[in-house]
């Protein structure tokens, strides 16, 4: 995937005013490239996209753990109702399950 000119700005041109070494090496998966700080060479974008990815998903996390709450605290007393309120709480532990598991992947 391309740098655009905020990634350029917002990752790249930091680094360069921190000590860190643009190496004459590219970024396999975006063409980046790569750095070396205190004798680890990295991709800052790959780096920077990946944390963006993880606070997404923590961000939905824990959107669906409100709503889970939610519902959890207010379980109706007619079974047909109940039942429903029981289908949407499997449904977000499912969604969440998944959540962490593409958290896992990073």
């Amino acid at each position: 995937m391309a740098l655009s000119d905020e990634e350029i700005r917002k990752i790249i041109a930091p680094l360069l005013f921190s000590g860190a070494k643009m190496l004459d090496k590219h970024c396999p998966k975006c063409g980046s490239p790569l750095f070396e700080l205190n004798d680890r060479v990295f991709c800052p974008v790959c780096e920077h996209r990946e944390k963006e990815r993880k606070a997404e998903l923590k961000g939905i996390e824990e959107i669906l753990m409100e709503k889970l709450k939610i519902l959890a605290n207010n379980l109706p007393n007619d079974i047909e109702e109940l039942e429903k309120h029981l289908k949407v709480i499997e449904k977000i532990i499912d969604i969440l399950e998944r959540y962490k598991r593409l958290e896992g992947e990073g």
